[in-house]
């Protein structure tokens, strides 16, 4: 694409209004900004279309989200299956409403039948309400955890799962087949309501919803009893969470919730934070003040669409809140959960936990404990839906829970995609059981960690912008790739997977063998003693990403291990 030609064309042809020409206008002096809008198209990654608001072909705005609109739905219509119809969410981003909005009106332009929830709901609930609706696929209008300036397409497919490999090549090759934006059929709500096309999705599916998590407490009598004295403060960063969060608690018998009310009110400029992650430490602020006014014992929260769980509970002893991990709360919540499912008698005999191959590997030991099988997949939890949606097919292994170390699981097959409002549940249930044991939720950590090891993981990310970044992305993967690498921090590496390459390699025999995980520019690294690192392209943001996991027999062995690590693994991809 030649991006000053394609400029031009966006700043000239008729087929684009003239706001976004004004826009473009406004940087005809600014050619990195031209360059930058127009060097190449947004592309399905991990989670589907993300990028910055603004015109141009490499931005978010209503030319993009039509063309990738229109190439789903002449897929849609190639596979037989529009009138299953389609279940279109969104979150409290910018331009979210309207892009969720025309979505559907475009779909209903191809005689595609959609369900529009009738504002903004998360991630766990469309993904639910594909399912529960039996429909063909499900769009999410969202940008997950990104700043306020971007917002994203998430598709869906009929298992309720993000959509992978072949389907997510063959919608990208008809959208990549619109040459023109004028191909994008259009409708007015009016004609669409009147012929049946255009649905609204109300307060009924939150209880279906609400109703199918219920039924995944394992101790309700528990929360009767306990829930009524656990304080828990919950914060969805000016999110879709608040929607059914509270709403949940409250009718499980949880009655001391405070929500932070500067960010129970849904806003695309995130205005009370930096950056809507509940990764960020700074996220919390607002969260923790509230935690040590209310003398809380949980403090959460979910990312704006409501797909991640961030968490810091009170350590009893020393009175400070402390933050976990995505995978320190996911395995708390996995191990709490299996042990009570083998202690009752429901543990499967085929059972299975799954995990992303940058998730910690505390998960495979509780894997082992329980004589459950552990799968590892590639980054994505679209990769877990794939196993769920295998083995609800083959109907020869039973999934019991799935997570990524990028604080998101899933605890039931009710859906296939991340589920923070879940997972807040079963984290206040876990509190409430060991509260009754006179324990904390960090005693009950502390307890897995001396029964198992002592695992801990980081990451560590260089953010690399526009083409240039783009190209130097791809020149550290190739220097990467072709480096034989004998030892990292004093730790000899075992073996080198080039998942992209298909290629898993001895270092010490030199065998080569295949990975038999799906083509991905990922490179892995499996060290000795239970260490690795992982570097990958973010398939959703401009950075490059550096994954480290260390085991030590006592928690300081494994920090400094971990340590060493991050610094080589910091001074390779320079």
């Amino acid at each position: 694409m030649n991006y000053l030609e394609e400029y031009k064309k966006w700043c000239e042809s008729e087929e684009f209004d003239e706001e976004t020409k004004k826009e473009l206008i406004e940087i005809k002096d600014n050619e990195k900004e031209i360059e930058d809008r127009f060097y190449k198209e947004l592309e399905f990654g991990t989670a589907g279309l993300r990028g910055v608001i603004g015109a141009g072909t490499n931005r978010m705005n209503k030319y993009t989200v039509g063309k990738a609109t229109q190439g789903l739905a002449e897929f849609i219509i190639e596979k037989g299956t529009q009138n299953k119809g389609v279940a279109i969410s969104y979150d409290s981003r910018h331009m979210s409403k309207e892009f969720g909005k025309q979505t559907a009106l475009i779909l209903n332009a191809n005689g595609i039948k959609t369900y529009l929830f009738e504002n903004l709901r998360p991630v766990p609930e469309l993904s639910f309400a594909v399912r529960n609706l039996g429909c063909t696929a499900g769009v999410m209008i969202t940008a997950s955890h990104n700043p306020a300036k971007y917002n994203g397409y998430k598709v869906y497919w009929d298992d309720g799962a993000q959509i992978i490999s072949p389907v997510d090549k063959q919608i990208i090759e008809k959208v990549r087949n619109i040459d023109s934006y004028s191909k994008i059929k259009t409708i007015n709500e009016e004609e669409a309501k009147k012929s049946g096309l255009f649905n609204i999705i109300g307060t009924d599916m939150d209880e279906k919803y609400l109703d199918t998590l219920k039924k995944l407490v394992l101790n309700p009598e528990i929360i009767k009893e306990i829930g009524k004295n656990l304080k828990i403060v919950y914060t969805p960063l000016h999110g879709t969470g608040n929607t059914v969060t509270k709403k949940l608690l409250n009718e499980l018998g949880f009655e001391n919730v405070y929500v932070v009310e500067e960010q129970a009110i849904a806003d695309g400029d995130f205005p009370t934070v930096d950056y809507p992650n509940p990764e960020d430490k700074n996220a919390f602020k607002m969260a923790l003040d509230l935690a040590k006014e209310k003398d809380a014992d949980l403090v959460l929260a979910t990312d704006p669409d409501a797909d991640r769980l961030g968490v810091y509970s009170k350590d009893e002893k020393t009175g400070e809140y402390i933050a976990y991990t995505g995978n320190m709360s996911g395995l708390l919540i996995a191990d709490y959960r299996i042990s009570q499912m083998r202690e009752k008698g429901m543990l499967p005999e085929n059972g299975i936990i799954v995990g992303s191959i940058v998730s910690s590997k505390l998960a495979k030991a509780i894997a082992k404990n329980y004589n459950l099988e552990y799968i590892e997949v590639l980054t994505g939890f679209k990769y877990i839906g794939a196993v769920m949606k295998e083995a609800e097919i083959k109907k020869d292994k039973t999934y019991l829970f799935g997570f990524e170390e990028s604080y998101g699981c899933l605890i039931g097959d009710y859906a296939r995609d991340k589920d923070g409002i879940a997972a807040v549940m079963s984290l206040c249930e876990a509190a409430s059981y060991y509260k009754k044991k006179g324990k904390t939720l960090w005693d009950a950590m502390q307890d897995i960690y001396k029964k198992y090891g002592y695992y801990e993981e980081t990451q560590v990310s260089n953010t690399l912008e526009g083409a240039d970044g783009a190209k130097r992305i791809r020149e550290i993967m190739d220097k990467m790739r072709n480096t034989t690498v004998e030892q990292i921090n004093n730790l000899k590496v075992i073996t080198f997977k080039d998942i992209e390459n298909d290629i898993q390699k001895n270092i010490e025999t030199g065998e080569i063998t295949k990975t038999g995980l799906p083509k991905s520019n990922v490179l892995y690294y499996e060290l000795e003693d239970d260490n690795w690192c992982c570097i990958r392209p973010s398939g959703t943001e401009p950075k490059i990403k550096v994954y480290m996991g260390s085991k030590g027999v006592t928690k300081e062995e494994a920090k400094e291990r971990l340590e060493g690590l991050k610094e080589e693994m910091t001074k390779m991809i320079k």
